[in-house]
C-alpha cells in the first residue's frame, strides 16, 4: 500500500469513528483550511483555484448550517442559522468579484465559531470527568 493509499484510509478511519463533537470541529477546521486556500487564490488570482477552495467552504458550511436542530438548538440554532447563511452570501460575493475581503470576514467568523465550540466542548469534557471521578453516591452519602 503506498503511502498516499494509507494516509487516505487513516483520514478516513479517523472521520467515521470521530464522535459528534470530533466531526463538528474537524467540519470547521476543514472549511478554515479552504477559506486560507481560497485567499491565497484571490491574491495570485489563480480563479480555477479560487473556485474550487470557495466551493468546498461553502459546502461545508450548507452541511454546517443543515445539521442545526431548531428543536433542541431554540434561539442558538436560529443564531448560527443567520450567521452560516451570511457566510455563504460572502463567500459567493467573493467568488463572484474575486475580491478577497468578503473572505476575511468569512475566515474570521468560522474562527471565533470553532473556539467557541472549542471551549465549549471542553468544559462538557471537564464536567463529564467531574462527574466521573465523583462516582455515584450511594444512599445516604452527601453529595
Amino acid at each position: 500500500m503506498s503511502q498516499q493509499n494509507a494516509m487516505k484510509k487513516y483520514k478516513q478511519t479517523s472521520i467515521t469513528s470521530a464522535s459528534r463533537e470530533k466531526l463538528l470541529l474537524m467540519l470547521y477546521e476543514a472549511a478554515i483550511k479552504f477559506v486560507k486556500k481560497a485567499i491565497i487564490a484571490c491574491e495570485i488570482k489563480d480563479i480555477a483555484e479560487r473556485g474550487l477552495n470557495i466551493g468546498r467552504a461553502y459546502d461545508i458550511i450548507m452541511e454546517l448550517n443543515n445539521t442545526l436542530n431548531f428543536e433542541i438548538g431554540g434561539e442558538i440554532a436560529k443564531n448560527l442559522e443567520a450567521l452560516y447563511l451570511y457566510m455563504t452570501d460572502q463567500l459567493t460575493q467573493a467568488n463572484i468579484t474575486g475580491d478577497a475581503a468578503p473572505l476575511h470576514t468569512v475566515l474570521k467568523l468560522l474562527n471565533t465559531l470553532n473556539d467557541g465550540w472549542v471551549q465549549a466542548i471542553d468544559s462538557l469534557k471537564k464536567k463529564k470527568d467531574e462527574t466521573m471521578a465523583s462516582g455515584p453516591q450511594g444512599p445516604g452519602e452527601d453529595k
